[in-house]
C-alpha cells in the first residue's frame, strides 16, 4: 500500500493513457468478472457431484456478495489515500489467491479427501477472499483511468472500461467447458483463472506507472459481477457527475449525507430493491434449472456446456439493452423501469414454463433485457433525483442496494425451488408486474425529471 498518489496537477498538461496501460487496466476489470461468472457456471455441477444440496450451494455465493457490500465502499474511498495501483494490487491479490485455493478446496473435496460438507466450507471461507478483496481493484481501476485523462477523453476511456466488465460476463461462461482438463476435473477453470489473475498482477506491476493523477477522481462503487452485466453507464456516470472542473469541486462544501428515507430517491430505490432481488431470485435458481429441466445432473461436462450457453445468452442481451437499445430509443429512467419490468416478466414466466434448452434460454434472454433495462433507469433516476452534490452519496446508495439483493435472495430463490418447482419464477413475474403497476403511478415522468436535471 506503499503507492499513495501525488496531490493532483490540473496545472500539467494531459497525456492519454497509452494503449498498453490501457491493456492492462482493460485486463484487470475483464479478469475480475469473467472468473466470477465462470465459477458460477460450473458450480451447480460441482455440488451435484459432490451431492451438496442446492440451497447451500447458493449460500456461497451469498457470503461472497455480503462481504463485497460490505467492504467495496470502503477500497472507494480508499482509493485517494492508499494509491489506486495500490488498490488495484490488492483487489488481483485478492482474486487470485480466492481461486486458488477454493479450486484447491474443491479438487480435494471431489477426490474424497474429506467431506462434501467440509469442502463447501472451505470453499466459503476462501470464496471470502474474494468478496473481501477484490471488491478493492473495480474503483481503483475507474479512478485511475478517471485521474489520468481529460474531460474531453473521459467518456470514452470510462467506457472502454466498462465494456470490459461487461465483456467478461459472457466469456467467463463461454470458456469455462473449455479450460476442464481431466487431471483437474471440474476445478480446472478455478486454477485457469487462478493463473491468468497471476499474469496480470504481473502485467500490473510493471506496465502500470504508480498514481501520479492530473485530476481528482474517486472510483465508483461496483457490485460483484454475476452472470448479467452491469450498467454500463455506471461508470460513465462518473466523468458526468464530477461535472465542474477540479478547482470549482476542491471550493464546494460537503453536502449533508444522503439519507434511504429521502422522498426524492426513496421511489427509485423501492423500485430498485424489489427489481433487483427478482433478478436475483432468477440468477440463483438459473444453473440448477438448466441441470434438472435438461437431465443433465449425471453429465456435468454438458451440464457446464448448457448452462455457459444460457448465462452468455442473457449476459449478451442485457448489453443488448444497455448498450444498444437504451441509447438507441433515447429511454429515459422511468420508460427504461417500466419496459424493463414488463421484458423481465415476460421472460421468467417462459422460463417457468420451458422444457427444453431453446426455451429457457429465450426466456432467459427476453428476462435478462428486461433487467438490463431496469438497472440502468434504477440507477439514473436516482441520480437524476438529487443535486451534483449530492452525487457520490446517491452512488454509494444505489451500489448498495445493487449488492444486497445477491446476499440472501439467490439462496432463497434455491430454496423455493427446491420445494416448490417454478415457485420463484412465479414470485419474479408477480415482483415485476407489481414494480410495473405501482412505478407507472410512482415513478417521475422522464420529461419532467429531465428538466429537474
Amino acid at each position: 500500500m506503499a503507492d499513495s498518489p501525488a496531490p493532483p496537477k490540473t496545472e500539467q498538461k494531459h497525456s492519454a493513457i497509452d494503449s498498453t496501460r490501457m491493456t492492462v487496466l482493460f485486463s484487470v476489470m475483464l479478469v475480475t468478472a469473467s472468473g466470477n461468472t465462470a465459477m458460477q457456471s460450473i458450480l451447480p455441477t460441482i455440488g451435484t457431484q459432490l451431492n451438496i444440496p442446492d440451497f447451500w450451494v447458493s449460500a456461497a455465493f451469498s457470503w461472497s456478495a455480503l462481504l463485497w457490500v460490505y467492504t467495496a465502499p470502503i477500497w472507494a474511498r480508499q482509493s485517494d489515500h492508499r494509491g489506486r495501483k495500490a488498490l488495484m494490487r490488492l483487489g488481483m491479490i485478492g482474486f487470485t489467491t480466492s481461486f486458488a485455493l477454493a479450486g484447491l478446496a474443491l479438487f480435494l473435496g471431489l477426490l474424497g479427501w474429506y467431506s462434501a460438507l467440509w469442502t463447501f466450507i472451505l470453499f466459503a471461507f476462501f470464496r471470502s477472499l474474494y468478496g473481501g478483496l477484490g471488491s478493492a481493484a473495480p474503483p481503483a481501476v475507474q479512478a485511475y483511468v478517471a485521474a489520468r485523462t481529460a474531460r474531453a477523453d473521459r467518456t470514452k476511456a470510462l467506457s472502454l472500461i466498462s465494456s470490459s466488465f461487461g465483456l467478461g460476463t459472457i466469456v467467463g461462461p463461454a470458456i469455462a467447458p473449455l479450460l476442464i482438463l481431466p487431471a483437474l476435473g471440474l476445478s480446472s477453470p478455478m486454477f485457469a483463472f487462478a493463473a491468468i489473475g497471476l499474469i496480470v498482477m504481473v502485467a500490473l506491476a510493471l506496465k502500470l506507472p504508480n498514481d501520479d493523477p492530473r485530476f481528482a477522481a474517486r472510483g465508483v462503487v461496483t457490485s460483484e459481477p454475476y452472470s448479467s452485466a452491469p450498467s454500463s453507464s455506471s461508470l460513465k456516470e462518473e466523468e458526468e457527475d464530477t461535472g465542474e472542473d477540479e478547482k470549482e469541486m476542491s471550493e464546494t462544501e460537503i453536502p449533508p449525507r444522503l439519507k434511504w428515507g429521502d422522498p426524492r430517491i426513496k421511489p427509485w430505490l423501492l423500485a430498485g430493491i424489489m427489481g433487483g432481488n427478482a433478478h436475483a431470485i432468477i440468477l440463483g435458481v438459473v444453473g440448477f434449472l438448466v441441470l434438472d429441466r435438461l437431465g443433465l445432473r449425471g453429465d456435468p461436462a454438458t451440464g457446464i456446456e448448457m448452462t455457459g450457453i444460457v448465462l452468455m445468452s442473457g449476459a449478451a442481451a442485457t448489453l443488448l439493452a444497455q448498450w444498444g437499445l437504451i441509447p438507441l430509443l433515447q429511454m429515459g429512467p422511468r420508460s427504461s423501469i417500466l419496459w424493463g419490468m414488463l421484458l423481465a416478466g415476460i421472460g421468467c414466466l417462459t422460463i417457468g414454463m420451458s422444457d427444453d434448452l431453446y426455451g429457457i434460454i429465450i426466456g432467459f434472454a427476453i428476462a435478462s433485457l428486461g433487467f438490463g433495462l431496469f438497472r440502468p433507469g434504477f440507477t439514473a433516476g436516482a441520480s437524476l433525483a438529487v443535486k451534483r452534490s449530492e452525487q457520490n452519496g446517491v452512488a454509494g446508495i444505489v451500489a448498495s442496494v445493487n449488492g444486497v439483493a445477491f446476499i440472501a435472495s439467490p439462496a432463497l430463490g434455491v430454496l423455493l425451488y427446491t420445494y416448490g418447482g417454478a415457485l420463484p419464477f412465479w414470485l419474479a413475474v408477480a415482483m415485476c408486474l407489481f414494480i410495473f403497476g405501482w412505478g407507472y403511478k410512482a415513478l417521475t415522468l422522464d420529461e419532467t425529471q429531465l428538466e429537474k436535471s
